[in-house]
């Protein structure tokens, strides 16, 4: 996917299957917030990184729609391993440059150093633990351009925070990192009663017994088990989220025990 940000109500994993879902203000939500910010004024690179579903995605792009009005965003995802050559053809398709891409790589590059020099831009790099050396060197080539206007925000799972690392012209470049993690049992208590309200009647003993044997502190995990909430309260005849409802979406769960496997 190459382009402009997804509209905001797209943030939410599973989100036409949970009406009612709201993005909840999280001490993580608000660093990223500010670190977006303060990235993009200074036309630097972030790193984002942590497990699937913790956030990371949601947070990025909240905090991306912040920006002053005018900053121009383009979003590129990688979902397999890529070359430098893939990625100058998917810059080329995000900055929406017009005609047929160069044929020679010195011709290219030229075309993409000027583009990016002719306003400030923030590239947003998902999946971004896709990249190998070559790729990632080639990001550093563009925002090391004098002329280049660039900010550049890598975001992925823990393999981008280890290939990043063992990039050192890159990683000494990176303006600032921040990782992503499960919430905690206190955070989890606090949290899900504002995500859905299907939970603000929920006792607190079971949202703790639905995070531990089915979330486990996973953001997308507990958009999956609030969708499957909502189908046993009308199956089952509830009002309110109980035990026994709580048991009947586990019928549901992978083979391992819980929601889904993260990276």
């Amino acid at each position: 996917m190459t382009g402009q940000l997804p509209p905001g109500e797209g943030d939410h994993y599973l989100h036409r299957s949970v009406p009612g879902a709201q993005v909840v203000t999280t001490r993580p939500l608000l660093r990223a917030r500010e670190n977006i910010a303060d990235t993009v004024a200074a036309r630097a690179m972030m790193c984002v990184y942590g497990a699937a579903g913790c956030g990371k995605t949601l947070a990025v792009n909240c905090g991306l729609r912040e920006l002053e009005p005018g900053e121009e965003v383009r979003q590129i995802t990688f979902r397999d391993r890529t070359t430098a050559r893939a990625v100058r053809y998917e810059i080329f398709t995000a900055l929406g440059l017009q005609g047929d891409a160069p044929a020679h790589p010195s011709e290219f590059d030229r075309l993409l150093k000027d583009a990016l020099a002719t306003k400030p831009r923030t590239l947003v790099v998902d999946e971004a633990q896709w990249l190998n050396s070559e790729a990632f060197e080639y990001f550093r080539y563009l925002w090391d351009d004098y002329a280049t206007e660039l900010a550049l925000i890598f975001v992925g799972g823990p393999g981008c925070y280890r290939v990043l690392r063992r990039e050192p012209m890159l990683s000494s470049r990176v303006f600032i990192w921040q990782g992503f993690k499960p919430l905690t049992r206190a955070e989890v208590l606090e949290t899900i009663p504002l995500f859905h309200p299907v939970w603000e009647t929920a006792s607190s003993e079971d949202i703790g017994y639905a995070d531990e044997h089915a979330a486990h502190g996973n953001f997308r995990n507990w958009s999956w088990l609030t969708a499957q909430v909502l189908r046993g309260l009308k199956r089952l005849g509830r009002e309110q989220v109980d035990r026994d409802v709580i048991r009947w979406t586990f019928s549901y769960l992978g083979s391992n025990g819980s929601v889904g496997e993260e990276e």
